[in-house]
């Protein structure tokens, strides 16, 4: 079994370190804390099981649904910014 810091776990797995910390508050993921320097250090305890788990994506996942979404979001803001920097263009002309 190796042992990974959180942070060391979220670059790994490409995830955000909050995303790890939820995982590690759920009990998702296994965890041991060690004191090391008069410091409490958490580790990540890695084994297959939960390995397979993130790398299927049944832990962690981002719905297909929720970034169309924010791609339509995405594509009306910079329909609206196009309009307000033609009437800026148009405000300029008039001064």
């Amino acid at each position: 079994m190796e042992k990974l810091t959180i942070k060391a776990y979220a670059v790994q797995h490409k995830l955000s370190i909050f995303n790890v910390v939820k995982l590690v508050k759920t009990g998702k993921l296994k965890t041991s804390v060690e004191n090391e320097n008069g410091k409490e250090i958490t580790y990540i305890i890695l084994d297959n099981e939960t390995e397979r788990e993130i790398k299927q994506g049944t832990i962690v996942s981002t719905s297909k649904s929720t970034l169309s979404s924010l791609e339509k979001e995405i594509n009306l803001l910079k329909k609206e910014l196009k309009l307000l920097r033609e009437e800026i263009h148009i405000l300029k002309k008039k001064l």
